[in-house]
């Protein structure tokens, strides 16, 4: 059935009431290792911010600087927008406008991953080293792809939570196409009895192994700080499921 504009509108709006619920605080480990960095940091940008809850975290906990949201999704920005205190922008990191203004900027939720093309990736890494001011860091992760984390994305491991009027929704995760040396493509099925379901969205992420992730970064003339494999701040080596990398511009 071919859906109307305000169908397609409703959509990304429900599916944005969904994401708090679906990657609730609790399980966040990314936030309790990003948080820190941010509240040490005078002007942050998050890239990818979603529905903000990080930077509302971070001014609730008594940043006083300037936080500033990036995201493409017009749903997400929506629900991020109900705290004014917060800068908001929509828009995708390759055409960021910014220049010399942020100590910090972070990528958080494997965000990374969905620049998908060497072309974007160089333009948003070059927007990046634009936008962060001299000595300014750039952190994000992205899954290292010999933990082959897409194994796990199966139909038998969907997900139950509770929708914003009470209602269940069960999400599923299945493989499109399988990793081809580069990228993943999946998708995910949110069904349940609100009208509104049955949803179909599919998504595509790049892996990058450590020496092409070192390759991009030179070629955007930053420099890696460090780069560890976990959450709890462990060195990374190759069965670690994450490069969380710390990158400076010099």
């Amino acid at each position: 059935m071919v859906r109307r504009m305000a169908d397609l509108l409703f959509s990304d709006a429900y599916l944005a009431s969904l994401y708090d619920g679906w990657s609730p605080r609790a399980v966040r480990d990314d936030f309790d290792f990003y948080l820190p960095r941010v509240m040490a940091a005078d002007a942050v940008l998050d890239a990818g911010c979603g529905t903000g809850m990080m930077l509302h975290e971070a001014r609730d906990a008594g940043h006083a600087g300037r936080l500033c949201g990036l995201d493409p999704a017009p749903g997400m920005l929506a629900r991020a927008r109900r705290r004014g205190d917060i800068e908001w922008s929509l828009g995708d990191l390759a055409s960021a406008p910014w220049r010399d203004e942020f100590d910090l900027i972070v990528m958080t939720g494997h965000a990374f991953q969905a620049i998908v093309t060497d072309a974007e990736l160089h333009a948003s890494l070059a927007s990046v080293r634009r936008a962060l001011t001299a000595g300014g860091r750039f952190a994000f992760e992205t899954r290292n792809p010999a933990a082959r984390a897409w194994e796990r994305w199966r139909p038998e491991n969907a997900v139950e939570i509770i929708g914003p009027g009470g209602e269940p929704v069960r999400i599923t995760t299945q493989l499109a196409a399988p990793f081809d040396g580069r990228t993943v493509t999946f998708t995910h099925t949110f069904t349940g009895p609100n009208p509104v379901l049955p949803l179909r969205s599919e998504s595509t992420l790049r892996f990058l192994d450590l020496e092409a992730l070192g390759a991009v970064l030179a070629a955007a003339e930053l420099v890696v700080e460090d780069q560890l494999g976990d959450w709890d701040g462990g060195p990374f080596d190759g069965a670690s499921p994450e490069i969380i990398t710390i990158a400076r511009r010099p």
